[in-house]
């Protein structure tokens, strides 16, 4: 595990990418595009990140920001090896990170945090950008 550099930002926004369409099937295809467009333009030096390798090829990454994950994503086709357990792991012990915003949607992502410790304390009718995705907001017990 690695923290995070510019220079790995095509590969990240990459595994963004590859990871939204292997998991978020519940997007419109105008919201994933305008996502995408937003996600190109984040400042990713405003978050403390951190990225799971596989020699040079980034496999997966977390970004937090206070004690909240905003970002959790890993390579389909690193799926199922363990990768997002350790990366929340380090969050969670370095960085004391205990809270969560999930899609309900993504029922394996809400599952996941679920395993880890983390319960739903609110709904939201709408994502961040307004748009008609509830949100689960966790924490961690």
């Amino acid at each position: 595990m690695i923290a995070y550099s510019d220079d790995l930002r095509p590969q990240l926004l990459t595994v963004w990418e590859q990871s939204v369409l292997a998991t978020h099937d519940f997007l419109k295809p105008a919201d994933f595009t305008a996502i995408r467009d937003l996600v190109r333009t984040i400042d990713f030096s405003q978050f403390q990140i951190f990225c799971t390798m596989d020699e040079c090829t980034l496999t997966g990454f977390v970004g937090v920001q206070g004690r909240k994950v905003e970002m959790l994503f890993i390579d389909p086709n690193y799926f199922r090896r363990g990768l997002g357990r350790k990366l929340m792991n380090h969050v969670m012990t370095e960085l004391d990170a205990d809270q969560v915003d999930v899609n309900e949607q993504n029922t394996m992502a809400v599952l996941f945090y679920q395993s880890l410790g983390f319960a739903v304390y609110e709904r939201a009718d709408r994502d961040d950008q307004g748009h008609e995705y509830p949100l689960l907001r966790m924490k961690r017990k």
